[in-house]
């Protein structure tokens, strides 16, 4: 839950101007799917205002007990979380609006997954997702060789999971075989000017938290890792080579449900 947190921060400026992009407006009804932490969520909630509506819905009983938490803390009065896989989530009013964030690259078939979504939405309404281009990170920016350990880890264990690691780039393929038109899609990097940036604080706990699949693959030992001096490190490396910090690209896009 705190690397979701973090990884929120981060990632919020661009989510934001995806819904924006994609419409939102006070009085909506969201459905946030894969909802974890309910960051998404609260921030639609803010743009939907007082007189609109999120739902946010995620599998696990332990993410979504930490959404109620949050949002009861925040005062968001107007955020329902419920436990429920997006295939087996009912309501009785269909959404102006889904949205999901770093959920379709966890689909064998994100196809079928948007298309799932989309049936939740009403006939006009629009479906947006935000996706990290993981699979093209090195063929962007030069990194320094313990970032692109991290990230080599990091994919092989998003892969051994399942992962879809190209969901970015077939972003908008998949919003078209999945029953809507054709998307409309922005991408974008995020950059930290130096060796502070959290940017590295974002991989080093993502490594953390994917380290007992990194150790059962065989793709890294606990001791090659060193967990505990990690972010230093990776601070001390862009440090010395002087230069920028750069995230996974971010490819959103959005589309409507046929009339």
């Amino acid at each position: 839950m705190r690397r979701l947190t973090l990884q929120s921060e981060i990632l919020k400026p661009i989510t934001d101007r995806l819904l924006r992009a994609a419409g939102i407006k006070p009085g909506m009804r969201i459905l946030d799917v894969g909802s974890g932490a309910g960051d998404v969520a609260m921030l639609a909630a803010e743009l939907v205002g007082p007189s609109g509506t999120v739902v946010g819905i995620d599998r696990s009983a332990d993410a979504v007990a930490a959404a109620r938490d949050r949002a009861a803390i925040g005062g968001y009065a107007n955020i329902h979380f419920r436990q429920s896989d997006v295939e087996d989530f009912a309501d009785a009013m269909p959404f102006d609006l889904a949205i999901g964030r770093y959920i379709l690259i966890h689909q064998a078939d994100p196809s079928a997954f948007i298309g799932a979504v989309a049936s939740h939405v009403k006939p006009g309404g629009v479906i947006a997702f935000h996706e990290p281009s993981i699979s093209r990170f090195d063929q962007i920016f030069p990194t320094v060789e313990l970032q692109r350990k991290c990230l080599d880890w990091i994919y092989a264990a998003f892969g051994s999971a399942g992962a879809t690691l190209d969901t970015a780039e077939n972003m908008g393929r998949y919003f078209e075989t999945g029953g809507l038109r054709q998307p409309r899609l922005f991408y974008e990097i995020l950059v930290g000017s130096d060796s502070k940036s959290p940017i590295l604080t974002w991989l080093s706990s993502t490594v953390e938290n994917l380290l007992p699949r990194i150790e059962m693959i065989g793709a890294a030992t606990a001791q090659q890792v060193d967990m505990e001096t990690l972010e230093d490190r990776l601070r001390e490396a862009v440090r010395t080579a002087n230069i920028q910090v750069v995230s996974p690209p971010q490819m959103c896009g959005w589309a409507r449900r046929p009339q």
